[in-house]
């Protein structure tokens, strides 16, 4: 039990009363907040929305309090210094406030002073109280064990020394936090993947590289094959290695040159100079040439690619990029793509003032070039910050065009550009503007269905801003979003959900439209049986169609049918049905 646990358990009424207090209006504040009038994104309304549920549930449940315990303590605290104390209650209060050992004593002894001390020095009777009922605690608890007081200065005398023994008799445990789930050794360079878990970056890197597109750990696919140092674990993990003796992690910056040095041969390393002085031949022929063998080395491993970068080729891949030969562009975007995969060369693709180029080639370039152009600025805006400079660089019109006119493998290209991108807010409003969600609609209601997936994630997202809901409003898109509601996949059904949530949020009409087509029964099975996501979309949408119902009731709609016996007998209207 937590520091001045006698208190707590005393003054138990109090400190319910005071939290119930504060629930209550914490719980007010929250249901105060009109979301129509801020801009916020679609996950912060999340967050709020469920932390409201908790305070509701909190505010209606009273924990069930230790009626023995309290009386027990009560009757202690109530009776005279020199009163005969029963041992029985002594013991169950020993036992269940855990105050079996000299150190838990001495902290509520130091929480009890605290008290003291927030009195101005002036203790009230009841603190003077607790203190006489800690000190009958502690004569049990010395009594029952007299060694206990002896046992606890040797322990204290000797624990440096016997720290010291055992140090040089074994080394400390590494804590299973620390170790890569691949290797089982201490991380070094701690990485985090595309589903959350964190490994060793030599180790997962091998791991890509040898073919797999699987998370080792979960066995999740992979969204993308982009690693994110975890430097907060690397701090806990240097922290550990000073406290026990360990060199700590040197920084991936200052072990890199090592690592290029070591796993590139001379031969190697000589062949990559000799491709950079073609680069710089002026020679079309020379350029092309050097510019697609680097694109497969660049492919082929990550020692190449560090080897390639440090080397100093991105500088003259840039240059490429508005050369007037097609073939040459396309072999310099891609490689500079297949060398962002590199964490650490994203930053340098960025300061080398790629981002105009890459928009260049997605803009002008052949096919081909445009969708591996689009496919570098996506791995570029995993960094947030290079999410800013992307979009203030007019890559988000060229990328939209591509979704619309691009090749099967162009439209996923750039739409999962545009799905990075739109996550800054700021980004929001210049895809809407660029004609995306005319674009996305029409991806929606494809025959082949091919890109369902990607564009309904893309509208859950643009649905949060005020742009994007009255885009979407105006695209007549509340039949779709009900069929797929109905019909679709889990995923889609969920961000279908989402979108209609932000459509329907202070506008009647597509409330109104979706109960017409048969929105509640769709609902009540996403309710039951979706995401986690998915039935808090459907558990918001269900909560305004029964607002509607209740204002219906008023005296102004009493001629009007009530909503929620057409929501009852509206049997649900099927649209083209989307596969997904």
């Amino acid at each position: 039990m937590s520091s001045n646990s006698v208190a707590k358990v005393l003054e138990r009424e109090q400190i319910m009363s005071k939290f119930q207090e504060v629930t209550s209006q914490l719980e007010q504040a929250l249901s105060g907040i009109y979301y129509e009038k801020l801009d916020i994104s679609d996950e912060v309304k999340e967050q709020v929305e469920l932390v409201l549920s908790q305070f509701r549930r909190a505010k209606g449940r009273i924990e069930t309090p230790d009626v023995e315990l309290h009386e027990d303590l009560f009757s202690l605290y109530s009776k005279c210094n020199d009163a005969v104390v029963d041992h029985a209650v002594l013991r169950r209060l020993v036992d269940k406030l855990q105050l079996t050992e000299l150190d838990d004593l001495k902290q509520e002894s130091l929480a009890l002073h605290e008290m003291v001390t927030a009195t101005d020095g002036d203790p009230e009777e009841r603190i003077e109280k607790m203190s006489m009922l800690l000190k009958k605690i502690k004569d049990f608890v010395l009594t029952e064990n007299p060694n206990i007081d002896s046992s606890a200065r040797e322990k204290s005398s000797t624990s440096c020394g016997q720290a010291s023994a055992d140090e040089s008799q074994k080394a400390p445990v590494i804590p299973d936090d620390f170790r890569c789930p691949i290797s089982l050794e201490l991380m070094r360079d701690p990485v985090i993947v595309s589903t959350g878990q964190t490994y060793e970056r030599s180790c997962i890197e091998k791991w890509l590289e040898d073919g797999h597109s699987t998370c080792p750990k979960t066995q999740q696919a992979l969204t993308s094959k982009a690693l994110t140092p975890n430097y907060v674990l690397r701090s806990l993990i240097a922290q550990w290695c000073e406290a026990n003796g360990i060199e700590p992690p040197k920084r991936p910056g200052s072990s890199r040159p090592n690592k290029s040095a070591s796993a590139c041969t001379p031969a190697e390393r000589s062949k990559i100079e000799n491709l950079l002085r073609k680069l710089k031949s002026g020679s079309p022929e020379e350029e092309r040439s050097a510019a697609g063998e680097i694109r497969l080395l660049a492919k082929r491993n990550a020692d190449n690619r560090v080897a390639i970068a440090e080397a100093g080729a991105i500088p003259l891949l840039v240059h490429l990029l508005s050369t007037p030969d097609s073939r040459t562009q396309e072999h310099a975007v891609t490689a500079l793509l297949n060398l962002s995969i590199c964490e650490h060369n994203k930053g340098n693709i960025i300061t080398s003032g790629a981002v105009p180029g890459i928009v260049h080639v997605l803009k002008k370039g052949s096919m081909e070039a445009r969708e591996n152009a689009a496919a570098t600025l996506f791995s570029l805006s995993v960094i947030d910050e290079n999410k800013v400079t992307i979009g203030s660089s007019g890559a988000i019109p060229p990328l939209v065009a591509l979704l619309s006119e691009g090749t099967q493998r162009g439209k996923k290209d750039a739409a999962t550009a545009l799905f990075n991108l739109c996550i800054y807010q700021g980004n929001k409003g210049k895809a809407i503007r660029s004609g995306v969600v005319p674009t996305l609609m029409r991806l929606l209601t494809e025959p082949q269905g091919g890109m369902v997936d990607e564009a309904l994630a893309i509208l859950a997202i643009l649905s949060s801003h005020p742009e994007g809901k009255a885009a979407i409003g105006a695209a007549e898109a509340v039949p779709v979003l009900v069929d797929v509601i109905s019909s679709g996949s889990p995923r889609n059904k969920e961000n279908a959900a989402a979108v209609l949530v932000h459509l329907c949020s202070g506008d009647q009409h597509h409330l109104v439209e979706a109960q017409q087509l048969g929105l509640m029964g769709p609902l009540m099975d996403l309710v039951q049986n979706g995401t986690e996501r998915g039935r808090r979309k459907a558990t918001q949408l269900l909560e305004r169609l029964n607002r509607y119902a209740e204002q219906q009731k008023s005296p102004q709609a009493q001629a009007e049918p009530q909503i929620h016996h057409q929501l009852s007998r509206s049997p649900p209207i099927s649209t083209n049905t989307i596969d997904s």
